[in-house]
């Protein structure tokens, strides 16, 4: 986490000198609420979304899921580091490497190479949520939705960029995580 940390500092620094910029606190408060507000409804527009798809399949699920023996405290600070290194590693890292491989390898276009990578990704992305001691119980209605979110976390990187898709992501998780 320090070697990240490390490098998103560089990356900033390079960035701001070959620039010629510094940072505002108004860009950030600004990209705080609009993440805030896109957090609030991308539960719903999700949900919504993987239920048409799903219809009654959704039936098919398991219920239940495993019991994490986390504190309050562990889960918040998880909550926060899953919008930032998840979007860091699928959209940026994933999605670009294998839309970059496609066009490279394969000879496709940029946009059937960011299409696939992108549904690439988004299962990807789903299925990781499944892997290791703190992974879920796999569920058809939840692997469904957190590629939905996929998809929806890709178009946004597309649109607005890393920083909202990533506090967008995390403010998502710490909203489910107050509902709890």
């Amino acid at each position: 986490m320090i070697c990240l940390i490390a490098a998103g500092l560089w990356l900033v620094a390079r960035d701001m000198r070959a620039r010629g910029s510094r940072l505002r606190g108004r860009v950030f408060a600004a990209m705080l609420g609009e993440s805030i507000a896109l957090a609030l409804i991308f539960g719903f527009v999700v949900g919504s979304v993987t239920s048409g798809v799903l219809g009654m399949l959704q039936t098919l699920a398991i219920p239940g899921g495993p019991g994490h023996d986390m504190g309050w405290w562990t889960r918040l600070m998880v909550s926060l580091g899953a919008g930032i290194y998840e979007e860091l590693l699928f959209r940026v890292l994933l999605v670009g490497a294998l839309a970059a491989a496609a066009r490279g390898l394969l000879g496709w276009r940029p946009l059937t190479a960011g299409s696939a990578a992108t549904i690439a990704g988004a299962a990807i992305f789903s299925a990781f949520h499944y892997i290791g001691p703190y992974g879920d119980r796999w569920q058809l209605y939840s692997f469904a939705f957190r590629m939905v979110a996929g998809l929806f976390f890709s178009a946004l990187y597309l649109v607005r960029g890393f920083g909202i898709t990533a506090w967008t992501h995390a403010l998502y998780d710490v909203l489910l995580l107050l509902m709890q």
